[in-house]
């Protein structure tokens, strides 16, 4: 009980998704995939000190 509603909207995301025209920059996608970013990712003070000891050392400043 209750999962026709689920389901229906699960139907209704995936017809969208399907039928939607999309503006797809395949260039950025391929360099996300890639690892291409080409630029430094600026991480927050207190979340690199939260997290020091799980960062790898290449990523500290």
């Amino acid at each position: 009980m209750g999962r026709g509603r689920a389901k229906a909207k699960q139907t209704k995301v995936a017809r969208d998704l399907k039928y939607r025209t999309h503006e797809t920059d395949f260039g950025a996608l391929a360099s996300e995939l890639h690892g291409d970013s080409g630029k430094e990712e600026q991480v927050d003070p207190e979340v690199l000190e939260k997290w020091s000891d799980v960062i790898e050392p290449s990523r500290r400043d």
